[in-house]
Order: structure tokens, then C-alpha cells, then sequence
């Protein structure tokens, strides 16, 4: 079980993540969010992570900027994978070729599926889809729980990395109803928005360690 930790703003966070397990650290470029980093702050957090032994993937969360800014703030940071997580055209996923992914806040199985053949596809790494809660005007880091049942029906034919109200209360619920390829939180393990609790990471990402080991267990 794959854990992204997302709204990264400081590089004591970032050393607290790993520290903790995690597999994947996310930097919002999104203006308008909370928890935004300029690129400069961004690739001084990076340099210090790529310096470790043990170096996660870093992941950009964009929302609809234009394909030259992702594409320059992928270089000049240093990273991975781009989250998109705004109205992209799937168009943006071929031209990143392999280096991207798409966030969808489906409102029904229907919007979800006919959502993921479009964009899916076009990313050869995994996850190949991340799955949020739907709400009006927003786009992530809302601390809503999204529908885990439309999150279920991606996840058995896509490596899906859930989002949308994640804590380490109902983490594990989460994994066992959805079984996703991996799980993303922000505002459930944050003291303020750019700020993270660290006992919360850890019990988060240990909660997803229980149940990943429950599940080798069991096959």
C-alpha cells in the first residue's frame, strides 16, 4: 500500500514524512490553495530529499495551468510526477508522456468510468488515476470523504490512488472497502494547512502498513 503525503511546505515536513514511511510527498503549485509553494521553496525541498538515501516520488499538484508551466516546473524542481488535478484536456498526458496523472471528483460510477477511459491510458506509471471527493468550486484539500463505493468500482481495473478526507481514524475502513493501489491525505494529517502533525503521520501511515500486512497475511 502506496501513502502520499501532499501539501509539503517545509522540509521539516518533508523529513518528517519519510521518516514516517512515506512512499510519495506532493508540492501544490495551485495558487489558490492553502497550502501552495512557490517552485524556488519547492526545489529547495527537493534538493535536500534527492540528497537521502531513500528518495520518494515527488509529485506536482497542478490545477489548470497551461502545459508549459507544468512541464517547466517538472524540470526545474526536479520531479517526478504531475498531478493534474483541474479540467486538463487528456491531450496534457500524452504530451508528458508517462509523467503525469489525472485527479477525477466523480459524482457517479458513470462520470467516474467514462472519465478513466479518457484519461487512464495515456499514463504508463502507476497510479494511473487518483480519485478525490466531488465539491462544487473546489478542487481538493477539502477534508470531504468522497464516495468510496465509486472509488471501489475504478480500483478494480485501475491502480487508483484514493483521496478526499483521509485521517488516520478512517484510513484502514477505507483501504479495505475500496483497495486501492495507494492513498493520499493532506488536511487529515496537518496542525494547520501548512503545517503538518507529526504523531498524525505516523499513525496514518502505520494504520496503512496494519492493513497492507493484514492483507499479505490473508493470500
Amino acid at each position: 500500500m502506496k501513502v502520499k503525503i501532499c501539501g509539503i511546505a517545509n522540509l521539516e515536513d518533508a523529513q518528517a514524512a519519510l521518516e514516517a514511511g512515506a512512499d510519495l510527498l506532493g508540492f501544490n503549485f495551485y495558487s489558490k490553495s492553502p497550502r501552495c509553494v512557490s517552485p524556488e521553496v519547492a526545489c529547495s525541498i527537493v534538493e535536500h530529499i534527492r540528497s537521502r538515501n531513500r528518495v520518494p516520488t515527488l509529485v506536482g499538484v497542478f490545477v489548470n495551468s497551461s502545459l508549459d508551466e507544468v512541464q517547466s516546473i517538472l524540470q526545474a524542481v526536479k520531479l517526478d510526477l504531475a498531478q493534474l488535478h483541474g479540467d486538463e484536456p487528456p491531450e496534457f498526458l500524452e504530451q508528458l508522456k508517462g509523467c503525469g496523472f489525472k485527479a477525477l471528483r466523480p459524482v457517479s460510477v458513470e462520470e467516474a468510468e467514462a472519465k478513466a477511459v479518457k484519461y487512464a491510458p495515456h499514463g504508463s506509471q502507476e497510479p494511473a488515476l487518483l480519485v478525490d471527493a466531488y465539491r462544487k468550486d473546489r478542487y481538493g484539500g477539502t477534508g470531504q470523504v468522497g464516495d468510496w463505493s465509486i472509488a471501489a468500482r475504478l480500483a478494480e481495473q485501475y491502480s487508483v490512488l484514493l483521496a478526499g478526507g483521509l485521517t488516520p481514524e478512517n484510513v484502514a475502513e477505507a483501504i479495505r472497502q475500496v483497495k486501492p493501489w495507494g492513498v493520499d491525505t493532506a488536511s487529515g494529517v496537518e496542525a494547520s494547512p501548512r503545517k503538518k502533525d507529526v504523531a498524525k503521520m505516523r499513525r496514518f501511515i502505520e494504520q496503512c502498513q496494519r492493513i497492507g500486512n493484514e492483507s499479505t497475511n490473508r493470500q
